[in-house]
């Protein structure tokens, strides 16, 4: 251990002891915890950002919106408004936040709204759409003014939570104990091809209980798509070679490996978890893009910055630049994939008649 870190070591236990405190209340129900005898499945993590929450709750509504009516809530991080709001096809990122668009971008038939009080957000979201069938919560672990039916946690391959500590020792939000209120656990970013060893290892690590199911999933990249409305784009398959990659996501390392197995030079801007550009940011993509000496070259950014930052109209300075994303999907990995949708899709079908 470090000495920072050991110095960190008392605030870090303090942060600890308060979130313990505020989830014995809600366990001793001190405070209360409301269910709705509903098809409710929250995804969250312990860690602050970085496990892929987003691209698992659209994993989730592709799963079921062919046979259910789906709705998605979250509390729309760093948007600019309080209150419910149901996003719309022209819904700007400080509105209902960057997620919150990217999901309607993608499913515009889906009901995505965004509350910072959960239990009033499922209850007008029923309302408003009293067809619903399942609503998936995004990052809510830690509300537990809510008690899903269905409590996924999601955990990062390469910093899994029984290997961290919480903040500001470390990111994770309350004690690993916190785990044990998962139905099922995912480790997600992991390899596309799992060994047995390393599921093994892994395994013990997590120790899941007996309620718990542990599963594995990827990422899987699409094909880099040019921001809509840009003119004058190059020919991709000779300015792939140069790329200058940026984004305001916790964890860039994957999107950067990616991009380096497919590019002679990556040029790399990272820039804070949801970051809001300011034009002095937008200034120093530019002025980095300019001075990387070659002609055939382009610029690469995520799904979900695209929607922060082009949505909906592109920001003059970057308008006549070669600007392109890259989407991501998530997949369950092959031994765990027939076991998963069967938890998800069971669970829905048993409480979809509650209501």
């Amino acid at each position: 251990m470090r000495l920072f870190s050991f110095l960190l070591y008392p605030f870090a236990l303090l942060y600890g002891l308060v979130t313990l405190i505020r989830n014995k209340l809600y366990d001793w129900r001190v405070l209360k915890s409301t269910g709705f005898g509903f098809p409710v499945i929250s995804v969250g993590n312990l860690s602050v950002g970085g496990t892929g929450k987003t691209p698992h709750v659209e994993y989730l509504i592709k799963l079921l919106m062919g046979d259910y009516k789906v709705a998605t809530l979250s509390r729309g991080y760093k948007r600019n408004t309080k209150g419910y709001i149901e996003a719309g096809m022209g819904s700007a990122t400080s509105e209902v936040g960057d997620e919150a668009v990217q999901k309607k971008q993608k499913f515009s038939e889906v009901a995505v709204a965004v509350d910072e009080k959960r239990v009033r957000g499922i209850e007008l979201l029923l309302a408003d759409h009293p067809q619903t069938g399942a609503i998936i919560l995004d990052d809510a672990f830690q509300h537990r003014a809510v008690k899903p039916g269905l409590n996924i946690l999601l955990t990062d391959f390469h910093k899994l939570y029984p290997e961290d500590y919480p903040m500001p020792m470390g990111s994770l939000r309350e004690f690993r104990i916190g785990a044990r209120r998962a139905d099922m656990i995912v480790i997600t970013k992991s390899p596309t091809t799992l060994s047995p060893i390393t599921a093994r290892r892994i395994a013990s690590l997590i120790k899941a209980r007996d309620h718990q199911k542990l599963y594995f999933s990827y990422i899987k990249y699409g094909q880099i798509t040019p921001i809509p409305g840009l003119k004058n784009l190059p020919d991709l398959a000779k300015a792939i070679n140069n790329i200058l990659v940026f984004a305001g996501i916790a964890n860039m390392y994957p999107l950067v490996d990616h991009l380096k197995k497919m590019a002679n030079q990556v040029e790399v801007l990272r820039f804070g978890d949801h970051h809001k550009y300011t034009d002095s940011d937008l200034a120093k993509i530019k002025e980095t893009f300019d001075g990387m000496f070659t002609k055939n070259k382009i610029i690469v950014t995520t799904e979900k910055d695209a929607m922060r930052l082009f949505f909906p109209k592109i920001p003059d300075i970057l308008k006549d630049l070669p600007i392109f994303y890259i989407p991501i999907e998530i997949k369950i990995n092959r031994d765990y994939r027939t076991e998963f949708n069967d938890q998800i899709i069971n669970y829905v079908k048993e409480n979809s008649g509650n209501r």
